[in-house]
C-alpha cells in the first residue's frame, strides 16, 4: 500500500501536484469542466488521473485542502507582521495574486467550501485572514490607513480587489504581472489616512499646477 508521504514526493508527488494545479486553473475558469478537461490540462491520461483521485469528489476535496494550505503559505510568506504597514500590505497583495487561481476557485463558489472544506471554513470563507485584520489595525494605529473606515470594510475591500484582479486575468482582460500593482494603487488611494493621501498627491501648489 502506498503511504501518504510517497504520494506527495518523487514522481508520484509531481504528477499529483500537476493534476491539482491543473484542476485549480481549469475550474477557476470553468466550474463545469470535466475530469477529461483537467487531465488534458495536466498532460496526463484520464486513467492516470483516476489512479490518484478515484472520482470528482475525491479530486475536489484534495483541491480545496491544497488551496487552503496554499493561502496560508502565501500569507506567511508575505510576513504581514513585519515592517511598516504599507509595505506589509503590498507584500500581502502580491502574495495573494500569486495564488490567484485558488482565490478565484474558493471565492466564486461558497458551496465548494461547504461541501469539501473543513467545517470551520464553511462560514468564515477561505483561509484564516486574522493576519489581515491585525495588519489593517496596525496601519490605522500608525496613521497610515484611514481610522475612520471600518477595519472589516478594508479587509473585505482587499479581498474583493484581489479577487476582481485575478478574475480579470483569467478572462484575459489583464496581464497577471500588472495585477498586484493595480490592486495596491486602487487600495492605497482608497484607504490611506487623509494626511497620507494628501502627501501622496503632492503639495497643494503642485496639485494646482497639475490641474492646469
Amino acid at each position: 500500500m502506498t503511504s501518504p508521504v510517497s504520494e506527495r514526493t518523487g514522481a508520484r508527488g509531481r504528477t499529483r501536484r500537476a493534476i491539482i494545479d491543473a484542476a485549480a486553473a481549469v475550474l477557476a475558469r470553468d466550474r463545469a469542466a470535466t475530469l477529461a478537461d483537467i487531465a488534458k490540462a495536466a498532460e496526463v491520461g484520464r486513467s492516470t488521473l483516476h489512479r490518484y483521485f478515484h472520482d470528482r469528489d475525491d479530486l475536489l476535496r484534495a483541491l480545496v485542502e491544497d488551496s487552503l494550505r496554499g493561502l496560508d503559505r502565501a500569507a506567511a510568506d508575505a510576513r504581514p507582521h513585519e515592517g511598516p504597514p504599507l509595505e506589509a500590505m503590498r507584500r500581502v497583495v502580491a502574495s495573494m495574486v500569486e495564488v490567484g487561481d485558488r482565490l478565484v476557485l474558493l471565492f466564486a463558489d461558497p458551496a465548494l467550501l461547504e461541501a469539501y472544506g473543513p467545517a470551520d471554513t464553511a462560514c468564515e470563507g477561505p483561509g484564516d485572514d486574522d493576519y489581515l485584520l491585525d495588519l489593517i489595525r496596525r496601519g490605522q494605529a500608525d496613521g497610515v490607513f484611514d481610522p475612520g473606515v471600518s477595519d472589516v470594510w478594508i479587509q473585505n475591500t482587499v479581498w474583493a480587489l484581489v479577487y476582481t484582479g485575478c478574475e480579470l486575468v483569467d478572462k484575459g482582460v489583464l496581464p497577471r504581472h500588472g495585477v498586484a500593482q493595480m490592486v495596491v494603487r486602487t487600495l492605497e488611494n482608497g484607504i490611506a489616512a487623509p494626511a497620507a493621501a494628501g502627501a501622496a498627491a503632492g503639495p497643494p501648489a503642485a496639485r494646482a499646477n497639475a490641474g492646469q
